[in-house]
């Protein structure tokens, strides 16, 4: 992956001032890192949406601080706003370029569609999305192409231990034995109608508070069972008086 670079400026604006630095056209950063000391940092916001695009979370960039010190990075994290879903925020992961990394890398599907899926027998579906990769800074790629013109029939699959990457550079962090996509049936109309239907009716009944087989709900106005009242306060209940007569003192002359 190519070398991406991007300017930075140290940051004394801390906490709420921060607002203004925004307003500004600049995100407030840190860079953070194994031994080394956390450091406060601005960077334009144009500059930096536009390295984002090209770097991903995978892309390693050196962040210049100032006019001298450049500092190989990762982009970690970015918060957004909630609200607008603007960028607020960015962690940069200082790194060593010595010591290895783990990152997460997308997977994405390349290839011709299969036949079954132009004649509407079958959808492609993608069960792994991205998977943890381990390798030098240097050698981080932007992502893992997965080429699904090999899926002919349907059930046909390919796992993690199928992916073509360079294993002299990256390790993979998963099981191999994972399904990353495969040919899978295609729903009808009227199965996704019925599905949907069920689902609404499951959701329906979530809402209202449909009681369980077994469970007694009394009505409006009418008091809770006894049981249920007995369950309440963790004792057996008296019926028709019953607990008060094994109290009392049996009548003379009876055993």
């Amino acid at each position: 992956m190519d070398r991406l670079s991007l300017q930075a400026e140290e940051r004394n604006i801390l906490g709420k001032k921060v607002k203004g630095l925004r307003s500004s056209g600049f995100l407030p950063a840190h860079i953070f890192g194994k031994k080394i000391e956390t450091e406060h940092i601005s960077v334009n916001t144009k500059n930096f949406l536009k390295t984002f695009s090209e770097a991903g979370e995978t892309g390693l960039i050196d962040l210049k601080v100032g006019g001298e010190k450049i500092r190989p990075v990762l982009i970690r994290g970015v918060q957004y706003d909630p609200i607008t879903g603007q960028p607020i925020h960015i962690d940069f992961y200082q790194v060593n370029l010595s010591d290895k990394v783990k990152v997460q890398v997308p997977l994405e599907l390349i290839g011709e569609e299969p036949e079954k899926v132009h004649l509407g027998e079958a959808i492609v579906l993608q069960t792994l999305n991205e998977v943890e990769v381990e390798a030098l800074p240097t050698d981080l790629v932007e992502k893992i192409e997965v080429d699904i013109s090999s899926l002919k029939e349907i059930n046909d699959a390919i796992i993690v231990g199928q992916l073509n990457y360079d294993r002299t550079k990256l390790t993979l962090h998963a099981d191999e034995e994972e399904v990353v996509v495969k040919l899978a049936p295609a729903v009808s109309a009227e199965m996704e109608e019925l599905l949907e239907e069920q689902a609404a009716e499951v959701a329906e009944a979530e809402a209202i508070g449909t009681p369980t087989e077994g469970e007694v709900v009394p009505t409006e106005g009418e008091p809770a069972s006894a049981e249920a009242t007995a369950g309440e306060e963790g004792r057996a209940p008296a019926e028709g008086g019953e607990e008060q007569a094994q109290t009392e003192e049996a009548p003379k002359g009876e055993k």
